[in-house]
């Protein structure tokens, strides 16, 4: 009984030809081959799987193949060839670095590039996984490899090409290998299938290629378990069941079930594929890649990113017909979300299954958002019927196209302003001025005169929501208005603007002495330090402010990014002591004072130094002793 032989070492590709999803390395290879222009020493990097070191050995029979084929090919029939396929060749040396990874090795390594070939053209040496030697082995190494004799190539493989020193990367020609297409990795499987007389279905050898993640070694190690597991049959439900895979009958389900948003149907398919033994991260993973594949499947020029077999790429197509992309969009946030939030939640479950139900009624989210505003609340239709008592707005007549426009009248009543009696308490706010008319607006009248007639339409709240409608008399004579009052532009209106002072206003001027200002202040620093607004707390504890006048203070600040703080947070601070002493003629004004740093002594000569400035007799105690720092 022969002695089994897995496929990834059975059908290992022996030529550049037979290599698998990389052939820009290939070609460059037998071109550099062909013109004699091979560097000294090469970096094959990319993943697991893809054919570094298989490619490595290619390169190393051919370059000593003695009847070198016109494609650039190794013949296979030479001494060296034969020598090579029977791994007694002295021309090609294999190293390991991850067991030999040491100074000694290299040294050793180093020794036997001396020695010439004694048959051949080329002494070839590979170095697999070269980032696990030490930093000590690649400074041993750099001048060797810079500079070998002749007949000597070196050809180093990795998996973390971000691991080796630049000095040894830039002595090397980098050849980045890419992880293997699904559809080259399920075509190579089934040439092996067909050489094997092995029965399979495309649908699971797909399978397979997309659980190798790019890796052709891991897809063949695959390949050999599921045919010892079904007996010579690679069927999609073998596959399934083997690797223990959510297929993509229970995604389609799933997400059938997700448009018809039945919520029961969902959980019970989701509880079914927790019996099963999955995990609920596995699950929201792969419900987010399904509906990444129905939003590319909605667009003919994107259906080729599917990775997939043409029997499930014809189920793709005909769902994504049945969604919207914004429906797609939207669940794919959601399921995203969980899986963000599944590893940091206690109860996973309902982590996923209240992302299901969250996806079940974005349809009914979308049909709502959809309905016009009048339809989906009261209150756009009551907002609706709210029609403004100052501007009454022609009616709107319908015209043809070909109508000229005519100029309509617009009756503008503007009711008396209210004058309220004076009261003994002096206000803040200066005097409001009447707005100033503009030139496409009637000139101010008084309020008992006629009624003006404008000549332009003046639009309605519904025609330009962003239009603020003129304050009536009683708002205007209201003394708690900002006096910052500045007439608009807005066709038939005057557009007016208010600026929220920010400082209370008051006329108390009680007294108070320092000590009691001294708590007031002291009362805000804690405020803010509990506020976390750390910068101001240092500002206001740094330095305590001085009286330059009756109830003027100043505060000492470092630098202008201290001053503009203070700036920013001066209403709070005025607000609290002006309500709090009772008197609105208290003012803080802040003054920069920007101090020298002073270095501080660190080594023992500064130390020495800084204390003989204080005791000059140490200076005189060192020299008699004759004494040295440390």
């Amino acid at each position: 009984m022969d002695n089994f032989i897995v496929s990834a070492r059975k059908y290992r590709p022996v030529t550049f030809e037979s290599v698998v999803g990389q052939q820009h390395v290939t070609n460059t290879l037998k071109n550099a081959i062909k013109n004699n222009q091979l560097a000294q020493a090469f970096l094959f990097c990319g993943p697991r799987g893809v054919g570094k070191t298989t490619c490595a050995r290619i390169l190393a029979k051919t370059i000593n193949c003695t009847n070198l084929q016109p494609n650039g090919e190794a013949c296979g029939q030479c001494d060296s060839c034969r020598a090579f396929q029977n791994g007694n060749s002295f021309n090609v040396h294999e190293l390991d670095a991850a067991s030999n990874n040491s100074v000694d090795d290299i040294r050793s390594l180093i020794e036997q590039v001396r020695i010439p070939p004694q048959a051949g053209r080329y002494k070839v040496y590979i170095i697999d996984e070269v980032h696990m030697l030490s930093q000590a082995a690649f400074n041993a190494f750099l001048k060797t490899l810079e500079e070998p004799p002749n007949y000597a190539i070196f050809i180093l493989a990795t998996t973390e090409k971000h691991k080796i020193l630049p000095t040894i990367l830039s002595r090397c020609q980098i050849f980045d290998f890419n992880r293997i297409r699904v559809e080259d990795m399920a075509n190579h499987l089934s040439a092996i299938a067909q050489k094997e007389n092995i029965a399979y279905e495309p649908d699971g050898l797909h399978i397979i290629a997309l659980k190798a993640d790019g890796g052709l070694r891991d897809a063949l190690s695959m390949f050999d378990q599921i045919v010892s597991f079904s007996g010579g049959q690679v069927t999609y439900k073998s596959v399934i069941d083997n690797l223990n895979i959510l297929d993509y009958d229970y995604y389609f389900s799933v997400t059938e079930s997700l448009l018809g948003e039945d919520t029961s149907k969902t959980l019970l398919l989701f509880d079914e594929i927790l019996s099963n033994g999955f995990d609920g991260s596995h699950f929201i993973t792969g419900l987010s890649g399904h509906l990444r594949n129905l939003l590319v499947a909605k667009d003919a020029a994107t259906l080729q990113l599917l990775e997939v077999s043409e029997g499930i790429k014809q189920r793709y197509l005909q769902q994504s017909q049945q969604s919207t992309p914004s429906f797609l969009l939207s669940a794919m946030n959601i399921a995203n979300q969980c899986d963000l939030n599944y590893r940091l939640s206690k109860n996973q479950r309902l982590q996923v299954e209240l992302a299901l139900l969250k996806i079940c009624h974005l349809q009914a989210a979308f049909t709502a958002a959809s309905l016009p505003a009048q339809q989906a609340s009261p209150a756009g239709e009551a907002l609706k019927k709210n029609t403004d008592p100052v501007v009454n707005p022609a009616p709107e007549v319908p015209k043809p196209a070909n109508a000229i426009p005519i100029e309509v009248s617009v009756a503008v009543k503007t009711p008396p302003i209210v004058s309220e009696p004076k009261s003994s308490y002096p206000s803040a706010t200066p005097a409001l001025k009447q707005p100033e008319p503009v030139a496409h607006q009637a000139e101010a009248l008084p309020s008992a005169s006629p009624q003006p007639v404008i000549k332009k339409p003046a639009p309605t709240l519904a025609e330009n929501p962003g239009m603020i409608k003129p304050l009536t008399g009683s708002l205007l004579a209201t003394p708690s208005l900002s006096p910052s009052l500045k007439g608009g532009g807005g066709a038939g209106g005057t557009v007016i603007e208010e600026e929220e002072d920010p400082y209370l206003k008051g006329t108390d001027k009680e007294p108070f002495t320092p000590d009691s200002f001294l708590k007031c202040w002291n009362d805000f620093a804690a405020k803010v330090k509990v506020d976390g607004k750390s910068t101001l707390f240092t500002i206001l504890t740094s330095s305590a402010p001085v009286m330059t006048k009756p109830y003027a203070f100043e505060v000492i600040v470092s630098n202008r990014t201290q001053e503009a703080v203070f700036r920013e947070e001066k209403p709070g601070l005025m607000n609290h002591l002006r309500t709090t002493l009772r008197n609105f003629d208290i003012e803080v004004q802040t003054r920069i004072d920007e101090q020298t740093v002073v270095r501080k002594p660190y080594t023992s000569i500064e130390k020495f130094q800084h204390m003989a400035a204080k005791n000059p007799q140490l200076m005189e105690l060192k020299k008699r002793f004759n004494l040295e720092f440390d």
